[in-house]
């Protein structure tokens, strides 16, 4: 009975237990981490500044 049983997983790949055992839970801690560090290091002022200087020059430059 025990082959039996043995023979049951046969074909079944090992790397799929692992790769549920390291799945992150978390899906956006790449994105919220990305977003912290925008903030403090000052580049979504940059960001903002740089919108608001684009859009005044295209409506200087822009004819009509």
């Amino acid at each position: 009975m025990e082959l039996h049983a043995i023979g049951a997983f046969h074909g079944f790949n090992m790397d799929w237990i692992i790769l549920a055992q390291q799945f992150d839970i978390d899906p956006f801690a790449g994105i919220r981490g990305w977003f912290v560090n925008l903030v403090e290091t000052g580049q979504l002022w940059a960001l903002i500044i740089g919108f608001i200087m684009g859009y005044l020059f295209r409506g200087f430059t822009s004819y009509g």
